[in-house]
């Protein structure tokens, strides 16, 4: 028996309606490449959007039609976000420090129509001009009055909104509908490309404002330090105005002293990015010897937040949420809201928590396969690839057969390529990247743990560890170190003395190298592979 209810699509464009009449006080705040700061409520945003959708389809964009965008986070990549979605074409993020060789390579394997790009990249992309598909439109996201003068032909964003109606008749489109497209990073071969649906944008938004209410609720003011161009700004475009949170876009401006003087100016509550990038807000919080006054929340994802970077946000008074997912997944799978029971827990206990990756979203799936392929417990202490499955993970790859077969098991789970363990309370605990683990002498290391001890040295800025092929024992694990001081360089004993309360001698590093800092991905991410290709000269003293 069915039940009797009528089934309306979820559709992405809906968010932002909802937006605008509910929250009329929810705003966008934009530090602009013009240089200034540009504040638009979502009831305005609105109207402008009806007005890009006219303008999408005066160019020939299509339902169907991919529509790329280069550019920061800002209100009109918001804007191109529901814009392009919502007439029923694709809103293709590229991120701008993928080589150009991938990006030449993604904008053709996606068959974009027309790319937006911020006034930043136009160079970037005159540059690569002869080298682009036949036909596609760029269009310069500004007025007239700050267009660049060009060789290549460009359009201005504003002109395309300038006379349109502010009212679209936006289609009733089924909630498979593509809706956006994201290409992984490509470390290894050709970026891949996820082909996120209205369905599964919306139910992401919706498990996010559920899940992490101490970022999302009505009058919070979310600073998205992850770029919009990598997996959606982690679905913030959207969360924000379903619960009525403003949203303050910092633009190209990523520094810790930039960050921290928009946090304090527009009273920022929470802030969501990448470990590096707290890095920076660290140090400048260290500096002036204060928080920004309202930041409540920082949310940490993309890689492993360590220990000591927690608790030094903890004892400012600014709550960590350490949260773990994928461009695969929309991207967001786990989180790193404590529960009542564990807020009681000493500061120690809730730590340990803290510095794991959380239970799952609702929504998401996981299971834990070892070597064998048969699926472990969840008892904190078997471990083996971390697969998963739900309405926001991708069941395959855009136009890439033989990457779809790869990623998807028998059962059809998604394979991360993480090693984790999930201990009894739905505690997610990523020991390493398949790629990154150290084999020596047949067991095991996790170059994350060595990594989040070390980095609670007061000399280390930051640090890696990385294998390297040893003749005696397979592999030996190597930590790179960018220190605070350059005249005070922290020794290998002083890590190991770090270390020895927590693993065992074997798993130390066995030597120590300096760097001034550390290669980073397109994501912002620290390069394993890259430092893999610095180091591959290395030998061990011991080796001969």
């Amino acid at each position: 028996m069915q039940g009797m209810m009528m089934n309306m699509p979820l559709s992405i464009i809906e968010i932002l309606r909802y937006g605008a009449e509910a929250h009329p006080a929810g705003e966008i705040v934009s530090v602009r490449t013009e240089g200034d700061l540009h504040r638009q409520s979502y009831r305005q945003t609105f109207a402008r959007v009806g007005q890009l959708a006219h303008g999408l389809a005066s160019i020939g964009i299509e339902q169907g039609d991919r529509v790329a965008t280069l550019a920061w986070n800002g209100y009109r990549h918001f804007e191109l976000y529901y814009g392009i979605s919502g007439m029923g074409a694709v809103c293709h993020t590229i991120n701008p420090r993928l080589s150009a060789e991938q990006m030449l390579y993604i904008i053709g394997h996606a068959g974009d129509k027309a790319l937006f790009i911020d006034m930043t990249f136009v160079p970037l992309i005159e540059a690569l001009a002869n080298h682009l598909p036949e036909g596609l439109k760029l269009v310069v996201m500004t007025d007239r009055a700050h267009m660049p003068e060009s060789a290549v032909d460009l359009l201005c964003y504003e002109e395309l909104l300038a006379g349109q109606s502010e009212t679209f008749d936006w289609p009733e489109l089924p909630e498979d509908t593509a809706a956006a497209l994201c290409y992984t990073s490509g470390t290894t071969g050709n970026p891949k490309g996820a082909l996120y649906s209205h369905r599964s944008t919306v139910l992401h938004a919706m498990y996010l404002a559920i899940t992490i209410s101490r970022s999302l609720y009505e009058g919070a003011r979310v600073l998205p330090v992850v770029p919009m161009f990598h997996v959606n700004s982690w679905g913030l475009p959207y969360a924000t105005p379903l619960v009525g949170a403003s949203l303050i876009m910092p633009g190209a401006k990523l520094d810790g002293s930039s960050l921290f003087d928009l946090m304090e100016a527009e009273h920022v509550t929470a802030s969501w990015g990448v470990p590096t990038v707290w890095l920076g807000l660290r140090a400048e919080m260290e500096a002036r010897s204060a928080k920004p006054s309202a930041l409540d929340q920082v949310v940490i994802g993309g890689s492993a937040a360590p220990r000591a970077m927690i608790e030094f946000f903890e004892n400012q008074g600014v709550d960590v949420c350490h949260a773990w997912g994928m461009t695969e997944m929309s991207p967001v799978g786990t989180h790193g809201q404590l529960s009542a029971p564990m807020k009681e827990l000493p500061f120690e206990e809730q730590m340990a928590l803290k510095s794991k990756q959380g239970r799952r979203v609702f929504g998401v799936e996981l299971k834990i396969v070892g070597e064998d392929g048969s699926r472990q417990p969840h008892d904190g202490t078997s471990i083996g690839e971390l697969y998963v499955r739900g309405n926001t993970i991708i069941s395959g790859y855009f136009n890439n057969e033989d990457a779809s077969k790869a990623a998807m098991d028998a059962e059809g789970w998604f394979g991360t390529g993480d090693v984790a363990s999930i201990d009894p309370d739905g505690f997610l605990y990523i020991q390493d990247r398949s790629k990154d683990l150290i084999k020596s002498g047949g067991e095991w290391i996790s170059s994350i743990d060595l990594e989040n001890i070390a980095m609670a040295h007061p000399k280390v800025a930051n640090c890696a560890v990385i294998a390297i092929p040893h003749p005696k024992w397979d592999e030996r694990p190597l930590i790179v170190v960018v220190p605070k001081d350059e005249d005070d360089k922290p020794g290998l004993e002083d890590i190991h003395a770090l270390m020895e309360p927590h693993l065992a001698k074997w798993q130390f590093p066995d030597d120590i190298a300096y760097s001034s800092e550390l290669p980073l991905t397109a994501t912002g991410k620290v390069s394993k592979l890259t430092l893999r290709d610095q180091f591959s000269d290395f030998r061990w003293p011991d080796a001969g």
